[in-house]
């Protein structure tokens, strides 16, 4: 019985501990209007302490997923140039592996420019791909949906 309920309680502290660790970015997904027919869409991520977020740029040595942004078509919506960052952004750089990496902590808003052909309201959704690391694990990449009303 002893060894029964070791089992389920080690169990359980694995479960615990992996959906702790699953999402270490928490974003949110919001539109402001700019100009007439044009929008800014910010993707936030908000990382918790000792996790790093990749850039969408990487240099070429880096072996860590980038950061990647895709918007579902729209035939009401044009996007208007490349979604830039804001944030801190660190150069993390291993010697003994020869490696290097662009990277945030904390925060990093992602912005892409918007321009809808029409005043009707419209939505532009999509995915962002990322991965996290922290100083010992790299978790696999993640996607999140999102969907942003445009008003």
């Amino acid at each position: 019985m002893k060894k029964i309920l070791l089992s389920v309680l080690l169990v359980g502290s694995v479960i615990f501990a992996n959906a702790q660790l699953a999402s270490p970015v928490l974003w949110s997904f919001t539109s402001k209007k700019i100009a007439d027919k044009t929008y800014e869409v910010y993707l936030t991520a908000t990382i918790q302490n000792s996790w790093h977020l990749y850039s969408q740029n990487q240099p070429k040595d880096a072996i860590n997923q980038p950061t990647a942004i895709l918007f579902n078509k729209n035939p009401l919506v044009t996007i208007d140039g490349k979604t830039t960052e804001v944030g801190k952004m660190e150069l993390y750089q291993d010697k003994k592996l020869k490696i290097s990496a662009n990277q945030y902590a904390n925060k990093v808003v992602f912005i892409q420019k918007i321009k809808v052909k029409s005043n009707a309201k419209t939505t532009i959704s999509g995915s962002v791909e990322y991965q996290t690391c922290d100083d010992k694990k790299c978790l696999p990449p993640k996607k999140e949906l999102f969907k942003v009303a445009l008003k």
